[in-house]
């Protein structure tokens, strides 16, 4: 039987006349994974914070297991200013000891890209004081991670890292023995990390097993069954579910409730997007030409970051945008909008780029814009627009558009200086989307917002007729809002990925490889080889087969529906419901072995 760690019990935390917490107990055992979510300022961080001792409860006690062993990422880091980055992470080991730990050459090179650390100009002897916030979160991480405890807990830990980092962490965190506790707004991760979920909503917290995706189809279930939530949620919550199950089979962790009722919720939920429609009206809104580049040389400064680029973004494209730090994805974009603001007069040192007459470019950049901090959220909304066409018919006031991206009608009236950095980060998105542009360009969007605000962006993108260009570390994001893409790996060059951000994490697997074939065998080990190339005549044969185990699958949801019903029809009969339990698991067993085939020959077709 597992350990019990922590204990919460009947906690409660006030700030000001606001209950955050109310009475809440929870547990957290050796093994366990819990991602924690919920909207800004319900109380994720105080909960975490509290369940570590950081912070004191009002009521109740937080207990913990004697002789525990607790590492904490806070959103501010302890570490010595005047100390080496050497002194944080390794300590007083010697060159030859710590270069002996694999634990330790696998956390430098996941976090920093190898021993060396090439990103620091004296490497490991680099003083912490002069650096960045992301780059003292990194070291803190590293300094977390490379320690031996029985429970970690992170807040925030992706921030700051690229998708090869996040991607790093995640296989880590899975391989570690520790407990987990983890607040993040990163869905991939979560659902690639944990195996349980806390929904810190009103004071209270809900429990779900499994990933995000699993925690997405239990609270619609819940409020399917509470019908409290409003109806604007719930159809959010619908669209969400639709989209996850049109995604791979293997995309949610292996069922531990009934999600029949789930799957009716989203029966007549057609896609997230129409493709189609949106392609024909942005056809009229923009002409046949958006962006062209011919031969186009790309520079920051002295540096030359991508060379003899050739390529068009069209009426209706939507582009997600990833590669390396450093490598232009920012400097792309910035060539592109300053080439739009002066008409085609501002070209890049070599080649052309072309405008199309009709383009309205709006540009979210990471910096968030300073607004009149004695403007009230509403008043600085209808400094741009009254009201919004939002494509298809749909059309929103200032104060609707507001309510979508989580500001009450109270909260409209509260001065911009008096906001957080996520809710001044809604409201420069709000701001863009208010002018009614035709082609977006959102460098790292998700930043500073919670989950409820990323799907409720991600739907009104749905419906947005132009084309856009994202770039993000959320994966998730990218693969719900985009439709292809492109990458730079560092070669300056462009490069289309058809199988998106999978063959991107391939391809630089493959490229840390060849710079280092001397370490590639003890690399290797940790990460599946990419699939080998496949004749026409065998991608047409897994094609066919894939065809086959998909009739299969859809007969295995059907009986197991039914087995489902049967179990609830009989339930007073336990002789009865024992046989039906054995044949339901021998058949989720078996279409766990289709759904792994499944995924082989989808890479294969």
């Amino acid at each position: 039987m597992a350990v019990n760690l922590v204990n919460v019990e009947q906690v409660s935390k006030v700030y000001g006349t606001r209950a955050l917490l109310d009475g809440v107990s929870l547990g957290v055992s050796e093994g366990d994974r819990i991602g924690v979510v919920g909207r800004n300022g319900d109380g994720k961080t105080t909960l975490i914070r509290m369940l570590a001792k950081l912070e004191e409860a009002d009521t109740g006690r937080v207990t913990h297991n004697g002789g525990l062993r607790l590492g904490v990422l806070t959103q501010h880091d302890s570490l010595d200013p005047k100390a080496t980055i050497r002194h944080e992470v390794i300590g007083d080991l010697a060159d030859h000891e710590w270069a002996g730990s694999a634990k330790i050459r696998d956390v430098l090179t996941g976090l920093f890209g190898g021993l060396d650390l090439a990103g620091f100009e004296q490497g490991l002897d680099t003083v912490i004081a002069p650096l960045s916030g992301g780059e003292r979160r990194r070291i803190a991480l590293a300094k977390l991670l490379i320690a031996e405890q029985d429970l970690i807990v992170l807040d925030e830990p992706t921030n700051h890292l690229d998708v090869e980092g996040i991607s790093w962490l995640a296989g880590h965190l899975r391989a570690r023995r520790s407990a987990l506790v983890c607040v993040t707004h990163d869905r991939w991760f979560l659902d690639q990390v944990c195996t349980r979920m806390w929904d810190v909503q009103r004071g209270t917290v809900h429990e779900y097993e499994g990933g995000y995706s699993d925690y997405v189809f239990a609270r619609a279930e819940r409020e399917r069954i509470a019908a409290t939530e409003e109806g604007k949620r719930q159809n959010l919550m619908r669209k969400e579910l639709a989209w996850l199950r049109r995604g791979a089979p293997a995309r949610t962790s292996k069922p531990r409730y009934r999600i029949e009722a789930a799957n009716e919720l989203i029966a007549d939920v057609p896609p997230p997007r129409d493709t189609s429609a949106l392609m024909k009206f942005a056809n009229a809104r923009l002409g046949k030409t958006v962006f062209e580049l011919e031969d186009v040389t790309v520079q920051a400064g002295p540096k030359t970051l991508l060379t003899h680029l050739t390529w068009q973004l069209g009426p209706g494209d939507r582009i997600g945008l990833v590669g390396v730090n450093g490598a232009g994805k920012t400097s792309l974009l910035r060539a592109l909008e300053q080439a739009a603001r002066t008409q085609g007069e501002a070209q890049p040192a070599d080649g052309k780029i072309v405008v199309g007459k009709t383009v309205k470019l709006a540009y979210l950049s990471q910096e968030v814009a300073e607004l009149n901090p004695n403007l009230r959220v509403l008043e600085a909304v209808q400094q741009v627009r009254d009201r919004v066409d939002l494509g298809k018919g749909r059309e929103m006031t200032a104060g609707q558009l507001c309510e979508q991206f989580g500001f009450s009608k109270e909260k409209q009236w509260t001065p911009v200086g008096d906001l957080s950095g996520g809710e001044r980060r809604r409201l420069q998105i709000l701001r863009l989307l208010m002018d009614e542009p035709n082609v977006l360009f959102l460098d790292e969007p998700t930043n500073d917002l919670d989950i409820e605000t990323l799907t409720q962006l991600e739907d009104l993108l749905d419906g947005w007729p132009g084309s856009m260009i994202v770039i993000s570390h959320d994966r998730f994001f990218i693969e719900r809002t985009t439709d292809k893409v492109l990458a730079l790996l560092g070669d300056k060059s462009l490069r289309m990925l058809p199988r998106g951000i999978d063959e991107y994490l391939e391809r630089r697997l493959q490229m840390a490889g060849a710079a280092a074939p001397a370490a590639a065998p003890a690399a290797s080990s940790g990460a599946a080889a990419p699939a080998p190339g496949v004749s026409a005549q065998e991608a047409r044969a897994a094609k066919k087969e894939l065809q086959k185990v998909e009739r299969q699958l859809d007969k295995m949801s059907t009986r197991e529906t039914t087995l489902h019903a049967q179990i609830a029809d009989n339930a007073t009969d336990f002789e009865k419901v024992a046989k039906l339990d054995a044949e339901l698991r021998e058949l989720v067993a078996e279409r766990d072995v289709l759904e792994m085939r499944w995924l082989e020959l989808a890479e294969d077709a």
